[in-house]
């Protein structure tokens, strides 16, 4: 991939944008339409069902980990370039991070990511718990709440000052990736017939990891050119979301890969949602569920930045690499949803009933 002329062209931080851009854009469209979410997914599991969201996750989840271990074996990424491979992994803040934004994600209804393919549709309640999702998560990183998470992510880190690799961990070989990838992947197929999803959304399902895989193969082939060092990253959106609230509120802050993907995914779910007729405004049904959501968002927006990642960006960006504190970071969102549900969301109902 030949990015040399478009750099003379257009200069290196403008690129970056848009290759976030691109990666936003195609997030966005296979977002919406394939209705992927792991809030949803991880409920359909603890009311002991193995339903469409959970089929739709599950392909998603493979089809990211197949594209990027394919591109890896191809020469077209090197996941130990990836910054969060390459920097000092908190395993402490994996499992706190992650219980709070699986807490947090039911609550409000949706992971980061879903809130911003929602509020792209129409939906307001998406987009109040977004902006306070953003702003929590600037705090985290370097506002009044950094001390926190600078001390919880301390208790227990990753030695050697490099995350985990699992695979090399586990002494695997270089294709066992993509063969764990394929086996899931044949479990989501099984699902989604099960359950007689469509061919569409299923093409869909896979489009979001697409755009991991991407994301990951676009800024690796950046950094090989650029002149200034280039972060390899891909589809995330806790620190993206900080960043790009931080550009529009400082006339300092520049372009880089975060500005363009977040108004990526805006644009490609609008777009999706105003061709498919699904636009629409909606906003919160009462005051109760406005608590609810907005105390979900700040919990995802810690939780988010102490765990390194959201439920994209650990569950799928970094778990499509085998970063070790991403895939414990996604199995405690898994853990602090489903008991969210359970306890919180399953017992309203048996008591409303």
């Amino acid at each position: 991939m030949d990015l040399i002329p478009l750099l003379d062209r257009i200069g290196e931080a403008p690129t970056a944008a848009l290759l976030g851009l691109i990666t936003g854009v195609t997030f966005g469209v296979a977002a919406q339409r394939s209705r992927f979410c792991l809030r949803a997914a991880t409920v359909e599991f603890a009311r002991g069902q193995l339903g469409d969201r959970l089929a739709v996750w599950l392909l998603t989840f493979s089809t990211a980990v197949v594209w990027v271990q394919a591109a890896q074996l191809a020469g077209l990424m090197q996941s130990g370039e990836a910054r969060m491979m390459a920097v000092t992994g908190s395993w402490s803040g994996a499992v706190i991070g992650g219980l709070l934004f699986g807490i947090g994600m039911v609550l409000a209804r949706g992971c980061s990511g879903r809130l911003l393919v929602l509020a792209a549709t129409g939906n307001l309640r998406s987009v109040v718990s977004g902006l306070i999702f953003a702003v929590v998560a600037q705090m985290s990183l370097a506002g009044a709440l950094a001390p926190l998470r600078d001390r919880l992510a301390a208790l227990w880190v990753t030695p050697g000052g490099r995350n985990v690799n699992l695979l090399s961990a586990l002494h695997l070989p270089a294709w066992s990736g993509l063969a764990i990838g394929l086996g899931v992947a044949a479990l989501a197929l099984v699902l989604a017939r099960r359950n007689r999803i469509g061919a569409g959304r299923l093409v869909f399902g896979a489009g979001v990891g697409f755009s991991v895989a991407l994301g990951w193969v676009l800024t690796f082939a950046l950094s090989r050119v650029a002149f200034d060092p280039v972060q390899i990253e891909s589809a995330t959106f806790t620190g993206p979301s900080a960043n790009t609230l931080m550009f529009f509120l400082d006339r300092h802050a520049v372009l880089e890969f975060d500005v363009g993907l977040v108004p990526g995914v805006v644009l490609g779910a609008f777009a999706a949602s105003i061709l498919t007729g699904e636009f629409q405004f909606q906003g919160f049904d009462g005051p109760a569920p406005m608590r609810r959501a907005m105390i979900g968002a700040a919990l995802m927006g810690f939780g988010g930045m102490l765990a390194g990642g959201c439920a994209i960006g650990a569950g799928v960006t970094g778990g499509s690499i085998f970063v070790g504190t991403a895939w414990l970071a996604l199995f405690a969102m898994w853990i602090g949803a489903m008991a969210t549900d359970v306890l919180v969301d399953q017992r309203g109902t048996i008591a409303t009933a």
